[in-house]
């Protein structure tokens, strides 16, 4: 049965290699959506470049809580504890996420189509509520984002622990959304162990034959890079090769996979 799909490239303008992957992968429609760290230093000048593409790609914001763009960071265990406790400022992460929000409109001119999170911080506790102030601050109704929902991870690839894990920490998000009147793609997928051993092509195989109507799947392609910053950085040349290859393409012809934007793979406004 003919499935459509949103495959989502994180970590745009994260470093001049990913970016330039990412922007090969959205030239040949290899992909349909990516997210950006707009606070990154490359990300106005980037923003030229991918915006020719958003009349067949979601360009969203990767909203980033540890990734160390500014002083503001810090590393995921803070901020997943501090959740749980519910011990962070909601007031302080709505402002947070607004610069964010404003730093990706100034440099594309225009407003984020979805919104995610590195690391999936979006959807914990509290951040998940200033995402909501920061939103309703920035979009004038009944124009929303859609948001990525980590809680309806439907396959965690080689990771089923971490994948438990991740639906825990993250849980109810999904139904909160729902109530609030935002879309969100029904099945997640791509949550894997990124490491140099795992089956890339497997795992994509995997998810494209299982995968229902209007999933959304993240992935982290990149060039090759002597990036000592980035830990996956040999994992993102995986991606990308496979991604990049005839294999792909058949393999999506296989399993009668349409990469789409979201509006269209969830049939949005039909």
């Amino acid at each position: 049965m003919s499935h459509r799909l949103t495959l989502c490239a994180d970590d745009f303008a994260q470093s001049p290699a990913i970016s330039a992957g990412i922007l090969a992968l959205l030239e040949r429609r290899r992909l349909s959506a990516t997210s950006v760290f707009s606070l990154s230093p490359l990300w106005p000048s980037l923003a030229s470049e991918l915006s020719p593409y958003a009349h067949h790609a979601d360009i969203g914001l990767h909203c980033n809580l540890t990734h160390p763009f500014d002083d503001g960071a810090r590393p995921l265990g803070h901020w997943l504890l501090h959740s749980q406790l519910r011990l962070l400022s909601r007031r302080q992460l709505c402002d947070v996420l607004l610069r964010q929000i404003d730093a990706f409109a100034d440099a594309l001119g225009r407003l984020p189509a979805y919104l995610d999170g590195h690391q999936h911080v979006h959807a914990l506790p509290v951040v998940r509520d200033a995402l909501f102030d920061a939103i309703a601050l920035r979009w004038r109704a009944p124009a929303k984002p859609y948001l990525r929902a980590p809680d309806r991870l439907g396959d965690g690839g080689d990771s089923q622990g971490k994948g438990i894990v991740l639906k825990v920490l993250c849980a109810g998000f999904a139904g909160l959304t729902a109530r609030r009147g935002y879309h969100t793609p029904s099945w997640f997928g791509g949550l894997y162990s990124l490491s140099a051993e795992a089956d890339f092509p497997g795992l994509m195989r995997r998810w494209l034959r299982h995968c229902p109507d209007g999933s959304l799947i993240m992935c982290h392609p990149g060039l090759p890079a002597n990036d000592s910053g980035d830990p996956i950085a040999s994992v993102r040349q995986q991606e990308y090769r496979y991604l990049a290859s005839p294999a792909f393409e058949e393999d999506c012809q296989r399993y009668d996979v349409t990469l789409l934007p979201f509006v269209q793979a969830a049939k949005l406004g039909s």
